[in-house]
């Protein structure tokens, strides 16, 4: 018998309910984490893209500058040499500050206040250009003086100090947004890192309290698990030892029975047998004596004499079924030989007795067993197999004695040896397995059929126990031959099948 630490079905279909809850918690707090770390990932793309964009301005607004103040140098450097060439940064400056201007219009579309600082620069840029325009136009109408009179003219310092004072202003007020933004940024991560940790730190927690959990019911598990198998241990001493005994017993019982058998064929063949015999010689002799003067009552006598006679046979009939004669008198082969020719006669199969002439030096225990299985085998072939041809095969075999019995019938189911009520096949197995050998059952040859095989090994327990009993045995089975002939001489001749009679009853017999 063992135990198990598996629960039923019912019981393993989900967690408990705490360790569920702890489990689901860990979970929750784990996707809240993920959720504050997407979180922080957007807000800091977010800060990058402003820091890209502040840079961006700012280099915009340096390059707008720039080509204003080409534009301004490249109109005095003609206003200094007359040469056309100069004019070639204030022709294209329209089109690039378009450009320039349509680009940061653009970036700062998201903010009205440098929209507003944008459109400022736009009209002082307009207005700077105008003025270069006008100065180009004077210079062609009127000269040098001129022109160097409208450029010391405060005005023209002036409109190019507010272009450069309107792009340091954007400059700054873009470099404060993003400072701004910045900080901000860095403040809600700090709150979203000890946010973070204050999460991890639980789900650590939780973790922890799911890992002890875990270990304890670890440690239940495995202490139960020692428990067990120490039980199963001593179960499985339990039953080696029980079973040993139930072994030495049932060893025991099978040479008690066949003691027992023995004595009691012994006690009617010496007792009985001198008891029916003495009878049939009154019967005789009182027959004798009034045969002449009372015919009637000699005519009784000899019906009692028949009644003797069949009395006699029943007797020899008795005799045989509990210890066959030959067995002790000629041995193990002579046994076998004459009961499967009994057995061929009764039955109308064609019985092959194949024996071994060295199967006489099997001892008492091991001769009686191989004849049983035998007689046991041959019986259920008679009364289910179907079959037209059986052989006997038994061997002396290096180790033991080898016996096979096969037949040519309708087979046998394979699970025949587990059945409860298979009382013969088990007994069969017994036998064999009380004696240190063992039998199969199986199909025979190319599937048709069954075979019977039994291995006895030489040194089975109880093999040589029986020795002596083994020639009182013999020493009676004399001393009955005598008596049986001497009640041969008195009596009428037995029928033809009268030695048949044994294995008839046999075959008759119920079972499973």
């Amino acid at each position: 018998m063992y135990f198990t630490t598996a629960a039923d079905e019912k019981s393993i279909r989900s967690l408990p309910l705490h360790k569920t809850l702890l489990c689901l918690m860990c979970v929750v707090l784990l996707v809240v984490n993920g959720v504050f770390l997407a979180r922080n990932l957007d807000d800091l793309r977010a800060a990058n893209a402003l820091q890209a964009q502040t840079a961006q301005v700012s280099d915009e607004l340096q390059y707008l500058n720039l080509i204003v103040t080409d534009a301004e140098s490249s109109l005095r450097g003609y206003f200094l040499s007359g040469d056309e060439v100069y004019l070639g940064p204030l022709r294209s400056a329209s089109q690039q500050i378009d450009k320039q201007m349509h680009s940061l219009g653009d970036l700062l579309r998201d903010n009205p206040s440098q929209a507003k600082n944008l459109q400022q620069l736009r009209t002082l840029v307009d207005k700077k250009f105008g003025l270069l325009q006008q100065s180009l136009e004077v210079y062609r109408e009127g000269g040098l003086n001129d022109i160097v009179a409208i450029a010391a003219s405060p005005d023209d310092r002036a409109q190019m100090d507010e272009i450069r004072l309107q792009v340091v202003i954007m400059t700054r007020e873009q470099n404060e947004l993003l400072t701004t933004r910045t900080a901000a940024f860095y403040q809600q991560y700090r709150h979203a890192v000890v946010f973070g940790v204050g999460i991890n730190a639980a789900a650590i927690f939780v973790l922890l309290l799911f890992y002890k959990m875990i270990k304890r019911a670890f440690r239940l598990r495995l202490l139960a698990e020692r428990a067990l198998q120490h039980t199963n241990d001593g179960l499985e001493e339990i039953v080696a030892e029980r079973t040993g005994q139930l072994s030495v017993l049932s060893r025991h019982l099978i040479k008690v029975s066949e003691e027992e058998k023995s004595r009691l064929a012994r006690e009617l063949h010496d007792e009985m047998g001198a008891n029916l015999t003495a009878i049939g010689m009154d019967l005789s002799t009182v027959a004798e004596h009034l045969r002449a003067t009372h015919p009637e009552l000699a005519s009784k006598l000899g019906r009692a004499k028949r009644t003797l006679v069949d009395t006699v046979q029943l007797k020899r009939r008795i005799i045989e079924n509990l210890r066959p004669s030959l067995l002790d008198n000629m041995g193990l082969s002579a046994a076998l030989q004459s009961y499967c020719a009994d057995y061929a006669r009764i039955t109308s199969l064609d019985c092959d007795a194949l024996i071994d002439a060295e199967v006489d030096t099997a001892g008492p225990m091991q001769a009686i067993a191989l004849f049983r299985i035998t007689q046991e085998a041959l019986n259920n072939t008679a009364k289910y197999a179907q079959a037209r041809n059986v052989i006997v095969n038994l061997t002396r075999e290096p180790d033991g004695w080898g016996l096979e019995i096969t037949d040519d019938g309708i087979g046998i189911p394979p699970d025949a040896m587990a059945r409860t009520k298979s009382h013969g096949l088990l007994g069969m197995r017994e036998r064999a397995l009380l004696l240190g050998g063992t039998l199969v059952v199986e199909p025979g040859v190319n599937g048709v059929g069954t075979c019977v095989r039994a291995m006895i090994p030489a040194a089975a327990p109880g093999g040589n126990e029986e020795a002596s009993a083994a020639g009182v045995v013999t020493a009676a089975a004399v001393a009955l031959s005598c008596v049986q002939a001497e009640a041969v001489l008195l009596d009428p001749p037995a029928p033809d099948g009268a030695q048949a009679d044994p294995i008839r009853r046999h075959l008759n017999a119920p079972h499973p």
